[in-house]
């Protein structure tokens, strides 16, 4: 692993993350039929077949627009939305425009948090995909802080974003039509929060193998 994340980097980590939605997909289902259609595992599935796609471009910022747009093209509400967002949105740092070191990556996945920010009032605390994305990339930003390599910082946002989806089961949602459910949302995990930290898990895996193979 050189320490940055250029084209190879960002098209395993795609792949990768796919790789982990496509496994845990029917979970995801699950999990959306406590307080929806039940079908967000089969969402995921469309979503992270923009990612494939997406691949084949040059360079880390003309990927992740390739992969916002087309994800934002995919009939899932609210999740292809907010996801395809989040990858356009990243393309807004300055950092992106060559590959990424560990403030870089930070920076990047942090536009990307901003953009999501603006669509959506849902916080931490709110049983959304908010409450492992937001603690996700904080613990990029520490990371930085640390001076921890791109893959630790990668290998701590996962972790992060896995906290934050387990912390849901405790939440009672606020938002969409789980909402309406109120104390009954309790006791089981956001499909949205367990899709993000299934995504970071991915990420984190591509870029542990990478290094293991220099």
């Amino acid at each position: 692993m050189t320490g940055t994340i250029g084209q190879h980097e960002l098209s395993q980590m795609f792949r990768s993350a796919a790789a982990r939605i496509r496994e845990r997909h029917g979970e995801l289902s699950v999990l959306d039929s406590v307080s929806g259609d039940g079908d967000h595992g089969t969402t995921m599935l469309r979503i992270v077949d923009q990612l494939d796609i997406a691949q084949s471009s040059s360079e880390p910022k003309t990927i992740l627009h390739d992969a916002g747009w087309k994800i934002l093209n995919v009939d899932g509400g609210a999740s292809s939305s907010l996801l395809g967002t989040f990858f356009l949105g990243m393309t807004e740092a300055p950092e992106c425009n060559s590959p990424l070191d560990c403030p870089a990556l930070a920076a990047t996945f942090e536009a990307g948090l901003a953009a999501v920010s603006k669509q959506t009032r849902a916080r931490p605390g709110d049983k959304t995909m908010m409450d492992a994305l937001v603690p996700a990339i904080e613990s990029l930003r520490a990371a930085v802080h640390a001076g921890k390599s791109v893959v630790e910082a990668m290998q701590d946002a996962a972790g992060a974003a896995r906290a934050g989806a387990e912390s849901t089961s405790g939440l009672t949602a606020r938002f969409g039509r789980a909402k309406f459910l109120g104390e009954k949302t309790r006791g089981h995990q956001d499909p949205g929060a367990a899709s993000i930290a299934l995504l970071f898990e991915g990420f984190s895996m591509a870029l542990a193998e990478s290094k293991e193979t220099q």
